[in-house]
């Protein structure tokens, strides 16, 4: 089997990373394009991914329109000498119409209701399109749902082991209480006249109050009277850092939702909320939505909230949520396999995408 595998984001390269490995393993052939994105070369790099980056950065909607038509066309080109059985992606709108155009299968996962553009530009176009059984769109009859979070593909006990070396890079000690606060830019299409905390500075002394110990990420550069707390590490070992912290501050859906599947409380201060962090914080009680006009105000709540629970309270609440909820690697290879196409006489490629 031959399979194409695009990646624009690098949340991405976690989510494929051990699907490659395993279709590696297997015996079959594995091709990787790229869009450069933030950090995702380098973190395909990290994991000694092979790969070829078709096209760069966009830094505004207009820009995005043309490096996006710039990569589906080099896609389309490496694909048609390729002849994959499958294309796969998140999101998945190169993935879709180049496939589409080849006549060969394609396969989509996402998890992100309100990403409309995306959702109009590449479902059409897709065989499978696989959600979280939480996702609160019904897309058809192409929808496959399944039990689990995107993050449990790479954050799952299957799949990783926190290393608690990653404290002392950051300057820490094994018995250090410590937060993590992440940051958004708001500059992605989807987050326009969307925000977070009216003023970071205060849950950040919430939390020192508290008497942790408080690192930094941000997307862009940070508010200049919190530089201070930013730490440096490389960025596969951010996990490790979140499954060891007491809890997580986040602006980012993403960032919140792996530090709940590694049993670490997570608020989540965002206007919007997604069927997976209602899931998460309804169902299992891991990610606390902040997502009102209140949310700044309810946030600092929650953070005093959370630091005053049991600390095995997030252990028992993770083990359950591991109990009904799957390695979502295996899910992800056997779809692949699944919608893969059957093997013949070569098909006649077609000029449009039907």
């Amino acid at each position: 089997m031959r399979v194409v595998i695009t990646i624009q984001h690098p949340g991405h390269v976690h989510f494929f990373r051990n699907p490659i490995e395993e279709l590696k393993a297997r015996g079959h052939e594995v091709h990787v394009f790229a869009r450069e994105s933030d950090v995702a070369i380098a973190l395909l790099e990290a994991y000694d991914i092979d790969h070829e980056v078709l096209a760069g950065e966009s830094d505004s909607l207009l820009s995005l329109a043309t490096v996006q038509a710039t990569y589906e066309t080099r896609l389309l080109a490496r694909a048609r000498r390729i002849d994959p059985d499958v294309i796969t992606a998140i999101g998945g709108v190169a993935a879709a119409h180049v496939a589409s155009v080849l006549r060969t299968k394609s396969v989509v996962f996402y998890d992100t209701e309100h990403a409309t553009l995306i959702t109009k530009l590449a479902y059409p176009f897709a065989d499978a399109i696989c959600t979280p059984a939480c996702y609160r769109d019904d897309v058809g009859s192409s929808q496959v749902r399944y039990p689990g979070y995107h993050e449990l593909a790479y954050l799952h006990p299957n799949r990783f082991d926190p290393d608690p070396a990653v404290l002392e890079s950051v300057g820490l000690e094994p018995n250090d209480s410590f937060a993590v606060v992440r940051l958004s830019s708001w500059e992605a299409s989807h987050d326009v006249g969307h925000g977070g905390f009216d003023d970071p500075r205060e849950a950040i002394d919430r939390l020192e109050d508290a008497g942790l110990e408080v690192l930094l990420t941000a997307e862009g550069e940070p508010p200049a009277d919190l530089e201070s707390y930013q730490f440096s590490t490389r960025p596969e070992r951010l996990h490790d850092l979140l499954a060891h912290a007491d809890i997580v501050v986040s602006e980012g859906a993403t960032t919140a939702t792996e530090a709940a599947v590694l049993g670490t409380p997570a608020v989540y201060v965002n206007p919007l909320s997604l069927g997976y962090t209602a899931e998460l914080d309804a169902e299992y009680g891991l990610l606390f939505g902040c997502n009102g006009d209140d949310r700044h105000a309810r946030a600092l709540e929650t953070i005093d909230d959370v630091l005053a629970a049991p600390a095995e309270t997030w252990a028992e609440r993770r083990q359950r949520l591991l109990e009904e909820r799957i390695d979502v690697t295996a899910f992800v290879v056997e779809q692949i396999k699944l919608h893969a196409r059957t093997r013949g006489a070569k098909p006649t490629p077609a000029t449009n995408p039907r």
